[in-house]
């Protein structure tokens, strides 16, 4: 057996063991294990630190302190959307559902209405698979495009979470047949746009600098003349989250296909910075964004 299967095994029990201690425990005990090792990342380990600093610097500028103290908080955010992540298999709908609010259902089922269904994108904001799982639990039909995980045991894992709340799943080597199928059959297409997509991508502005940003979501939406619907989820401190669904955007054909994908993908990706100013420590700072256009890292 090779090296890298070993480790790909081990990574898997490692995973699995943690999850399982995780459902064994109350959830709010959960949160808080996560909370911690969030912030034994960021102020002990260091993960991805320099990388987190740098982009609070350059995009939100202001006080050293004050960036270190938003970069600790989206450390915890993220480990404690992880935790939940693994709570899924323990969850009934009805813990996941009184666990959030939805504000703007109206945009979903204003666009269903129509029976050409729409593409949901969202970043790595929150707890993205939480507010995946709470918007399928509510019966919506939701799909989510996912990339597949170096570790394959562990990918399925990840997945096994996901359809036991009802999502489906569409494996990105197909797929475009996958996202057109579904939108024809009237479901939401979810995706994360808001990580680098090298030379592949269309160049928008991110916080004042050009970032490489996946065409994806707006050539499907074009091509299938449904909208772009931006969704996001806030922790907030009287213990529930909040599902913000905003109004649906439309692209315009103006006969210039790369311009018109480039244009719809600046409407989405300014009102993601919106959100991103008003909540930083939702967002996942440690990904190198802008490493296909700027020099930062």
């Amino acid at each position: 057996m090779s090296f890298r299967k070993i480790r790909h095994r081990l990574e898997y029990r490692a995973t699995l063991l943690l999850g399982i201690l995780i459902r064994a425990i109350p959830r709010a005990l959960a949160l808080g294990i996560g909370s911690f090792l969030g912030r034994l990342a960021f102020d002990v380990l260091r993960i991805r630190r320099k990388v987190t600093m740098i982009n609070l610097q350059n995009s939100l500028g202001g006080q050293r302190d004050d960036l270190v103290k938003i970069g600790r908080r989206a450390y915890r955010n993220f480990a404690k959307s992880m935790a939940e992540y693994s709570l899924f298999p323990s969850l009934s709908k009805a813990e996941i559902l009184n666990m959030v609010e939805l504000q703007g259902a109206e945009n979903f089922e204003s666009t269903l209405a129509t029976g050409r269904g729409a593409i949901v994108v969202a970043g790595h904001f929150g707890s993205w698979e939480l507010m995946g799982a709470a918007v399928s639990q509510m019966g919506y039909p939701v799909d989510f495009l996912v990339g597949e995980q170096h570790n394959l045991l562990v990918d399925g894992m990840m997945n096994d979470y996901r359809t036991r709340m009802g999502i489906g799943i569409i494996k990105m080597g197909a797929a475009a047949k996958g996202i057109i199928k579904a939108l024809n059959a009237n479901r939401l297409v979810a995706m994360l746009s808001d990580q680098d997509a090298g030379s592949d991508g269309t160049i928008v502005r991110f916080f004042g600098r050009p970032a490489s940003t996946p065409k994806g979501p707006a050539a499907f939406a074009l091509k299938m003349n449904c909208p772009i619907i931006m969704a996001f989820i806030i922790r907030e401190n009287r213990g529930k989250q909040r599902i913000v669904l905003e109004k649906p955007i439309f692209g315009k054909r103006t006969g210039d296909k790369e311009e018109d994908v480039r244009n719809l993908t600046q409407a989405y990706t300014s009102l993601l910075e919106d959100y991103i100013r008003r909540y930083p420590d939702h967002w996942f700072w440690p990904h190198r964004r802008w490493k296909s256009t700027t020099k930062d890292y």
